[in-house]
């Protein structure tokens, strides 16, 4: 009877190990990333290898999710030990705001280091006759994948050209379904949110001819106006093939966050990788090479203990995350 009882118990007392706390050292640290055939995917791929080649009692287990609002949904429920998400989501998620409002000021979860600038991409065939987003007006056009930063800036780059989603056939998509969809004639158009080059568009590009759409100088003025972490953002002509000409649109920052039950000597170590290993890693062509200073600037949120440990030794302070929900505080340097 006792060997039945402790039978029946064993999946509960699994369970109970499984859940919690701080990550261990023998686990593999649970890396949120994006869809395949995204910027978010590769970069933390390529960073998982890295990390594992130099230090080989560091594992991640890199997940492919459908981005950066559910990556911060995914590590305030402890899904994540770590993700990349959006600066402008990020923002929503700290403040309660938008697909947060439900949920509440974010919580559990605290910067690392701002990557890179993410293009905002609007992708069409170059036969067609869209050459401005508000000619989308009836069109087929992917707008992201639901619970992605990508369905945000699509959604606002659409209002700031007086469109809605009701204007349009949305169809929520991942950066390689909709790069398959156009090519093979089933969608007329796409938004997409990442560094570029974006593997999903360069592949495309070269299969089928394409345009990327530019937003106006007055559009974007009216962007940063009205949303925060938006900045001016170029892809050089030349980017992605056919492309002839430089392309004028927004971006927003690819910010690395952690859990806070996530260890600092861990977080430490992950702050100074990748700053280090920024020339190593996949990133938008259009940025320097990333420092510190590019790493703790218009961050809209606290900062993991582990981050700020590795900031104090560059002689950069920073504003620690403390643990309540909802802390607005921008990161600052003194």
């Amino acid at each position: 009877m006792r060997f039945l009882k402790l039978l029946l118990l064993l999946p509960i007392i699994a369970l109970c190990f499984g859940c919690g706390g701080e990550n261990s050292a023998n686990q593999d640290i649970r890396f949120g990333t994006g869809g395949k055939g995204g910027m978010y995917f590769a970069y933390g791929s390529e960073l998982a290898k890295l990390v594992q080649a130099e230090d080989k009692n560091r594992k991640f287990d890199v997940k492919n999710t459908a981005g950066s609002a559910a990556n911060l949904r995914l590590l305030r429920e402890k899904f994540l030990d770590i993700a990349i998400v959006q600066s402008d989501t990020l923002s929503n998620a700290i403040n309660g705001r938008g697909v947060f409002a439900a949920a509440g000021p974010g919580f559990g979860y605290a910067a690392v280091a701002g990557l890179y600038t993410e293009a905002c991409q609007i992708v069409v065939s170059k036969n067609s006759d869209i050459n401005d987003v508000s000619e989308l007006v009836g069109k087929r056009v992917s707008v992201g994948e639901r619970e992605s930063g990508v369905l945000q800036n699509a959604e606002q780059i659409l209002m700031a050209h007086g469109l809605t989603f009701e204007m349009i056939e949305p169809h929520y998509l991942s950066f390689a379904e909709a790069a398959a969809a156009l090519e093979n004639g089933e969608i007329d158009g796409f938004f997409i949110t990442a560094g570029a080059p974006t593997a999903s568009i360069a592949e495309l590009a070269d299969k089928k001819e394409i345009k990327i759409l530019s937003i106006a100088s007055d559009v974007q003025n009216n962007m940063m106006q009205l949303y925060k972490g938006y900045t001016r953002c170029i892809i050089p002509a030349n980017t992605y093939k056919g492309q002839t000409q430089d392309v004028q649109t927004v971006g927003v920052k690819a910010v690395l966050v952690a859990s806070t039950d996530l260890k600092d000597d861990d977080v430490a170590f992950l702050t100074e990788f990748v700053i280090k290993n920024a020339k190593n890693l996949p990133h938008n062509t259009t940025n320097t090479d990333l420092n510190t200073d590019y790493a703790v600037a218009d961050i809209p949120a606290s900062f993991h203990a582990g981050a700020a440990k590795f900031y104090e030794t560059q002689g950069i302070k920073v504003n620690v995350y403390s643990g309540k929900s909802g802390e607005t505080i921008k990161a600052g340097q003194d």
